[in-house]
Order: C-alpha cells, then structure tokens, then sequence
C-alpha cells in the first residue's frame, strides 16, 4: 500500500516576529520544514506534499533540490482547508500521513504507529500529556476512554480545559476516508476556520475506529509558535544529539554548551570542550580532542589530532596527530597531511600543508602546496592575489622559510631551500640553497624625529 505525506507548512508564524516564514526559521540551523522532511524521507512515501501559502515562493526556493509535491494553500483557511488542496495529489488508495512543519523534532519510529494503525482502516491520531495544555486542543473520551473528539481550547468548555491530553497534530488514514470527510466539516467555530481534527467527528459517525497513538515524550511532538519555543526546541534537540553521543563514548567538559547543527560522527575517545560548534558533516576520528570555542564545519578530523581553543576550521580534510591553533582558522579546499602542526594567528586558504610542516606563527598562506617537513617562520605571507587572479606558491619537501617572508606568487621554493628572514621572493628559489633578498641597512646619522610644536 503506498504512504503519502502531507505536510502542513502554509501558517505565517505571526507569533515569530519575523519576515522569514515560519517553517524557514533554523532549528540546530536548518530550517524546521527540513528536520521534517528528513524523517519523513527516511519512511520512503511514494510523495511527500507541502501545502504551503504565507512566504511561498521563499519556501519553495529554500528546497529547490528536494523531491517535494507543492500545494498552494491561496488562503489560510484552516488544517481541513489545507489538506483539501492536497488531495486532488493522492492517490485513492494511500495511506494518507498529515505532518505539521513546526512540529520538526518528531522521530519516525514515533509515527509509524500511526501508518501501520492506518493500514487497517482505522483513523490514527497521535497524542501526549502537557502538565500545562493551555493552547493545545485537548482530546476529549467517553466514559470508556474512546476517543469522541478533539477540542480546540478556543471551543473548549472549562471543563474540557483540564484535560491534559492534547492533540499533537499529527496523523494517517486512509486518502478515500478524507475524501470522504473534508466536505463534511464546517467552520462554525470562533476562529471560523475549517478543522481538520473534526474529521474525528466524520470518522465515529461512520464507524471507523479512532486509534490514539501515545507519544511519551512531550518535547518531541510540539508545535513552534514563537522564537521562546523555537529555543525551548533548540535546546531539546542539542540535548539528545549530545546524549547520542556521550552514549556512544563521547566526552563533553559540559554538553550544555556543545552545539551540533548537523552529523557529527566520532571516533572513540573523543573530547569536546566548552563552547564548540559543529555544523555540516563533520568526522572526527579516535582520540581527538576539540578545544574550547571552537567551530568545526564540513570537516573531516583525524586521529589524534588536537584542535586548540578559539579556531576555525572549514571545509578542510586534517590527518593524524596534527595540532592546530590556538586562534587559527582554515578555510575550504585545504588539506592537513599527518603531523602537520598550524600555530596561533595562523589562517589558510585552499591549500596543503604536508606531513610533519609547520606553519606556527602569525602568517597567511593560500593557494599553496607545501611538502613535508617544512618549516614556515613568523608573518610570513603568500601573496597570491594580483588583484584579478590567483596564483600558486610551491615550497618543496624541507624548506626552511625564515620568520616576515612575502612570498609573491606564482612562486616555487625548492626542496631544501632557506629563505632568509625579511625576504621578498618574487623569483623562484633553487633547491637546496640560501635565498636573502634584503635592502641595505643604513644609518643617518643627527637625524630629529619631528617635534610637535608646544607654543600653543
């Protein structure tokens, strides 16, 4: 039988106070729509459908890759309205499974049980309990605990009020039960709007069985409505991330203050301090250590190395036991040999440093290949850019590059080389030998630094 997704995302987010749609607005530093889309993609539905409306064509931009049928909603007329736009794409025999797009941390093991109930003809809505359910439609049983209704708390008496059982949303049936039943709800409510829960209504009157699905865990199945919530989720997220991998072996100085907005992968024994950041794809291999105030991006780690506090690393492919920093920051495209050691106040950029070099202190290097063993002083720096275009510097296994060297490229230092200390290198430097290039010092005698004039 084939499953069909709906996922509702045409709500403007008033509460957010903000020009970027709701659904756009970053969990963990992605967009709530994506976490969604993610765990639904993972069930492998024959479709996925966005019934979008407020913001739409940014929506439909931010996912111009994704394989997603898209539904305007002209007007917001309510969640029944809303999957009524939908179903002239489902097939008539689907299962039908109704997602909210700012509900993003809902995990697929918690709504399958709601296409398995489904499957079996029946209308499956998934619940939990709030100690504080005010604004949450609460789902209402009889005196046998079968679910009768579900009750906005704008509609709700005082009574209903006190329920904790609250509606999350989310749920499956069959795409013919919904064909059926959307004609059938009305919007005489106080918010005039078109309920998709009154399906529940439809569904007893015709004798479908209604199947509550209980989800244990609260904070997986909220709704975000404003920025406190989208905080209150944020933290929820980061805090199972880091249980995941402190599970795994992972050590955290305090995992209240690690933050993954993406797959971080880890070797074992691997230590994370305060402060640190992870975003993209990110591997870090056995024994690494990430220090404080660190931010790592689409990186790849390996074993043994030590990032020190306050660096940068982007996009960058690093060996075994290098070191890198404190305060240094690789930008894309470079590429870190085994045992390459980059010190403080050091940046590169689209470039390889290779097996056991070092580039210690103070100095800039982009676009370059450096070889093994190479030794790059203090404030050197790669002049790589004429203005118009890049061009590459090439330092050979060995080198010796002394400390305020400009090297302007494109440039080649030969293996082995030294490079005196002040040297501006323009020409290439044969192998194995001492290349100085340094002004004449000169001393003028009874010069007077110039005074400024105390009369005034």
């Amino acid at each position: 039988m084939d499953v069909s997704v709906v996922i509702l995302a045409a709500g403007q987010g008033k509460r957010m106070g903000s020009d970027l749609p709701k659904v756009l607005q970053p969990l963990a530093g992605r967009p709530l729509l994506a976490h969604v889309a993610d765990t639904v993609g993972a069930l492998d539905p024959t479709r996925i459908c966005v019934v979008y409306g407020h913001g739409g064509e940014r929506v439909k931009a931010a996912f111009s890759d994704a394989e997603l049928v898209w539904v305007l909603q002209a007007e917001q007329l309510g969640t029944g309205h809303a999957v009524m736009q939908a179903l002239p794409h489902l097939g008539a025999d689907d299962v039908v499974l109704i997602l909210c797009g700012d509900v993003p941390l809902v995990r697929a093991a918690t709504i399958e049980p709601l296409i398995t109930a489904a499957e079996t003809d029946k209308l499956a809505i998934l619940t939990t309990n709030l100690a504080d359910s005010y604004g949450y439609g609460r789902i209402v049983r009889d005196i046998d605990s079968h679910v009768r209704a579900i009750v906005e708390e704008k509609d709700a008496t005082d009574e209903q009020k006190l329920i904790k059982e609250i509606n999350t949303g989310l749920m499956a049936c069959r795409a013919q039960f919904l064909t059926a039943w959307l004609p059938r709800i009305k919007s005489d409510n106080t918010q005039g709007e078109y309920y998709l829960t009154d399906i529940v209504t439809c569904a007893i009157d015709d004798g479908v069985s209604v199947v509550p699905v209980h989800a244990d865990n609260p904070a997986e199945v909220l709704g975000i409505n404003d920025k406190q919530q989208l905080a209150a989720a944020e933290r929820n997220h980061q805090r199972s991330v880091t249980d995941a991998l402190m599970q795994q072996g992972v050590t955290m100085i305090d995992p209240n203050r690690v933050d993954v907005r993406g797959k971080l992968t880890c070797g074992r024994d691997v230590v994370l301090d305060i402060n640190t950041i992870f975003s993209g794809d990110v591997v870090l291999g056995d024994d690494v250590q990430i220090g404080a105030n660190s931010i790592i991006s689409n990186a790849s780690i390996g074993a043994g190395t030590r990032i020190l506090p306050n660096c940068i690393i982007d996009q960058t492919t690093v060996g075994k036991s290098c070191e890198i920093g404190p305060f240094a920051r690789t930008r894309p495209g470079v590429e870190l040999d085994d045992q390459a050691k980059l010190g403080n106040f050091v940046e590169i950029k689209k470039s390889r440093i290779g097996k056991g070099s070092k580039v210690n202190h103070l100095t800039y290097i982009g676009d370059t290949t450096i070889g093994e063993r190479v030794n790059v002083g203090a404030g050197t720096i790669t002049c790589n850019y004429d203005g118009v275009n890049k061009h590459p510097t090439v330092i050979g296994d060995g080198a010796f590059i002394g400390s305020g060297v400009e090297l302007v490229a494109p440039v080649n230092i030969g293996a082995g080389a030294t490079i005196g200390a002040g040297a501006t290198v323009s020409k290439d430097a044969p192998a194995g030998e001492l290349t100085v290039e340094r002004a004449r010092q000169k001393v003028i005698r009874g010069w007077q630094r110039p005074s400024k004039d105390k009369s005034g």
